[in-house]
């Protein structure tokens, strides 16, 4: 199984530019051009949060439109950017964002059974703030869900990653006490991934006997400054998205594709020479 994430998208309505510089339906239009031409074709994709700017439903109107090109199905998970209830509102034909409490500001939390690896999204958004936590019920669901299938492979999603990036505005704005999730994975050694958004930037760290990881933002990237007094900023480094390839014998082994047009590809031979 091929599992894409694109993660950090921040649509605005009618093509406006993020921040007056990025043209992220542009960035967006690219991306799913070239994740449709891939020479493996992904069996799925999650969004990991940070889908439009601002929850505004001609946002998601936006996005939806953007969205309708790619040819495997695809999970959509709210981000600090996000409101919940202009995104389900946008997405009626998506059943999954409706798993569990049906009011419509709960959580956006859900289970994907169809694929050989499973998907648990879990909801990190605080209504109204950049910075994000988990309800003590989520952790208790997640617990319920990883314990029904403990022989399972399976991947959780979520916006706000567990863990410091030393990128200290950044870690300003991160996940409140880490550690509780972490207690609850470590009990779930199928658990082979934890796979995030938000920082705009490919981070790996080691978290409750897995992996947790960031995927680079589709639009633009956070600076990379290491500083715990690092302030906001972003630069245009190249957009990514990420491929994260299931192998029943090696794990999850995950890739980091950058989007345009490159130059070759060339061969390391030339016949029987090596070429200098």
């Amino acid at each position: 199984m091929i599992l894409c994430q694109i993660s950090d998208l921040h649509i605005k309505a009618h093509g406006k530019k993020s921040y007056r510089v990025v043209d992220t339906a542009e960035s967006l239009r690219r991306c799913v051009t070239q994740v449709n031409q891939l020479k493996q074709r992904p069996d799925a994709i999650v969004f990991t949060g940070d889908l439009v700017d601002f929850g505004l439903a001609e946002e998601y109107a936006m996005l939806r439109e953007l969205l309708v090109p790619l040819q495997m199905p695809y999970y959509l998970l709210p981000g600090n950017h996000d409101e919940r209830q202009a995104l389900r509102a946008a997405f009626p034909d998506h059943g999954y964002l409706q798993q569990g409490n049906a009011a419509p500001d709960a959580r956006i939390e859900y289970v994907i059974e169809d694929h050989p690896v499973r998907i648990v999204a879990l909801d990190t958004v605080i209504p109204c703030s950049s910075n994000g936590a988990l309800a003590p019920a989520s952790l208790l669901w997640l617990d319920e869900v990883l314990s029904a299938q403990p022989q399972r492979p399976t991947v959780i999603v979520m916006h706000h990653p567990p863990f410091k990036t030393g990128i200290g505005h950044m870690d300003q704005i991160g996940l409140a006490e880490p550690q509780a999730l972490e207690a609850v994975v470590r009990r779930h050694p199928q658990v082979e991934r934890v796979l995030c958004g938000h920082l705009h930037r490919a981070i790996q760290v080691r978290f409750g006997g897995t992996l947790a990881s960031t995927c680079p933002g589709v639009a633009h990237q956070v600076a990379l400054d290491l500083s715990a007094d690092a302030p906001s900023q972003f630069v245009m480094e190249p957009n990514a998205f990420q491929l994260h390839l299931w192998d029943a014998g090696a794990g999850m082994i995950s890739h980091t594709a950058y989007v345009g047009a490159f130059d070759g590809p060339y061969p390391f031979y030339d016949g029987d020479a090596l070429i200098d």
